[in-house]
């Protein structure tokens, strides 16, 4: 599956369009992390346990829009975007989306 944040690839022209693909997690912080950023917003610096967490709250949301990809038969999403809004205080989702499509290479 090509995922790209452009609307086209190189090489290939897009045939069809098949939707919106989408993907979605919603994270919560949990007491260890809250505990070390309070220390680190003492000292100052990158707070590591929340750059992790949503790191890999985006893969996530990745990995299941090309999951939704997938199932509309997509061989690429292009125009792909990652958005966030906090849910509830000390959570947060994050949506990754993007315009998935059928492919012909150019030659």
């Amino acid at each position: 599956m090509i995922v790209t944040t452009t609307d086209y690839i190189a090489g290939y022209e897009v045939v069809e369009i098949l939707g919106i693909a989408r993907g979605s997690t919603v994270r919560a912080r949990n007491v260890a992390s809250d505990f070390f950023a309070g220390l680190k917003n003492i000292v100052g610096g990158e707070i590591s346990e929340y750059t992790k967490l949503m790191a890999d709250a985006r893969e996530q949301a990745l990995k299941r829009m090309i999951n939704d990809a997938s199932k509309l038969n997509a061989d690429a999403v292009i125009n792909v975007r990652f958005m966030t809004s906090t849910v509830m205080q000390g959570a947060a989702e994050i949506l990754a989306y993007g315009t998935a499509v059928r492919l012909k290479k150019i030659v």
